[in-house]
C-alpha cells in the first residue's frame, strides 16, 4: 500500500497543484466581496463559468476567422484571457449595481437569497445562448497548447513514479500565482488598495475621509469577477470542455477554500484552495488503495465538504482568519 501511495504522489502532487491553483484564485474572488460587504456571492461560481464560456467563444471566434494560426499562441492565450476578464469584470459591475446595492441596509439572509437567484439566472442565461448558437450547452475546443511534459521523478530513486504535465498545466500554474501575487500587492501598496482595506474595515468612517465607497465596492467586484474570469479561461484551456453547471461545485469547493483560509484573508483563501486541491486529488487517486477498493475516487467531493463542517464547528473564523464580535 505504502509503495502504491509513493508511486502516485508525484502525480497527485501536479494534480493537486493545478486543481487547488484554480480554487484559490476563484476563493480570493469570493474573500474580496465578503471582506467588503460582508456577503457571500454565490454567483461568483457562475462568473467563473461565464469566463470559460467567453474565452472559449473568443478562441473559436479566432479559429473560424483564420487568426488563430496567425498569432503566436502566447498573443492568442492572452487576447482570449484579456476579453474574458474585461466581460466578466463588467458583469460582476452590473450584478453588484443591480442585484446587491439596493439590498446592501437589507437583512443578510436577502442578500444571499439574490446571490442565489443571481447565480440560477447565469446558468440559464449561458446554457440558453450556447445552445442558441451551437445546439449544445456542452462545448468542446481544441486548446493552445496540446503537448505533454515528463517529470522523470523516478530517476531519484524509491519507489517514487513519474509525473505527467501539459503545458497548459505550467501556464496555469504560473498564471493562477501571477494573478494572486499581484492582487496581494496591489491591496497592500496602491492607493486603491488601502481605500479597499478602509473600506473593508469599517465603511462609515472611510466614506467620512472621503473614499468613494460606490467606486470602491465597484472595483471590488470588478477585480475578483476578472480574476473568476481569468480562471475560467486556464481551466478551459487545461480541460477542454465547459458547461454551463461547471461553476456550481466548483464555486462552493473555493467557497470552502476561503472558509477554511479564514473569509476575508487573501492569503488565507491562496492556501485553502491549495489544500483542498490537495486533499481532493490525493483521494482521488488513492481512496480506493486505502479503503482495499470499497470506496472510488469519485467520493473525493466528500473531503472538501468534510473540511467545511469541521471547520464551521472548531475554528469559524478559518486557520489565518480573525474572530470578531457580531455588530448590535
Amino acid at each position: 500500500m505504502i509503495s502504491d501511495l509513493l508511486h502516485s504522489l508525484p502525480q497527485v502532487l501536479v494534480d493537486g497543484l493545478t486543481l487547488g491553483a484554480v480554487y484559490a484564485v476563484v476563493a480570493i474572488g469570493y474573500t474580496l466581496v465578503y471582506g467588503i460587504l460582508e456577503l457571500i456571492n454565490f454567483a461568483h461560481g457562475e462568473i467563473f463559468m461565464s469566463g470559460a464560456f467567453i474565452g472559449t467563444a473568443v478562441m473559436l471566434m479566432f479559429e473560424s476567422a483564420g487568426w488563430l494560426g496567425a498569432m503566436p499562441g502566447w498573443l492568442a492565450y492572452m487576447l482570449i484571457m484579456a476579453a474574458a476578464m474585461l466581460v466578466t469584470g463588467l458583469m460582476g459591475v452590473g450584478i453588484e449595481r443591480v442585484a446587491y446595492r439596493p439590498l446592501r441596509s437589507a437583512p443578510k439572509l436577502i442578500s444571499l437569497i439574490s446571490a442565489i437567484g443571481v447565480s440560477f439566472f447565469l446558468q440559464d442565461l449561458v446554457r440558453f445562448i450556447a445552445e442558441l448558437s451551437t445546439g449544445s450547452y456542452l462545448i468542446s475546443s481544441s486548446t493552445l497548447y496540446n503537448d505533454n511534459l515528463q517529470l522523470r521523478v523516478s530517476k531519484l530513486g524509491g519507489s517514487l513514479g513519474d509525473a505527467f504535465l501539459k503545458t497548459n498545466t505550467v501556464i496555469l500554474i504560473v498564471v493562477a500565482v501571477l494573478l494572486m501575487v499581484g492582487l496581494d500587492l496591489f491591496v497592500k501598496r496602491t492607493k486603491w488598495g488601502i481605500a479597499m482595506r478602509a473600506v473593508a474595515q469599517d465603511r462609515e468612517t472611510a466614506a467620512l475621509m472621503s473614499i468613494n465607497v460606490n467606486k470602491v465596492i465597484a472595483l471590488t467586484f470588478f477585480i475578483g469577477s476578472a480574476l473568476g474570469g481569468a480562471t475560467g479561461v486556464l481551466f478551459a484551456q487545461q480541460y477542454g470542455t465547459v458547461d454551463p453547471f461547471i461553476g456550481y461545485v466548483l464555486g462552493i469547493k473555493a467557497f470552502t477554500a476561503a472558509v477554511l483560509g479564514g473569509i476575508g484573508s487573501i492569503r488565507g483563501a491562496m492556501f485553502g484552495g491549495l489544500f483542498i486541491g490537495m486533499v481532493e486529488m490525493f483521494a482521488s487517486a488513492n481512496l480506493g488503495v486505502l479503503t482495499s477498493g470499497n470506496f472510488g475516487g469519485e467520493y473525493k467531493d466528500v473531503f472538501a465538504f468534510a473540511i467545511l463542517i469541521v471547520v464551521l464547528i472548531f475554528k469559524p473564523e478559518g486557520l489565518f482568519g480573525k474572530a470578531v464580535k457580531e455588530k448590535v
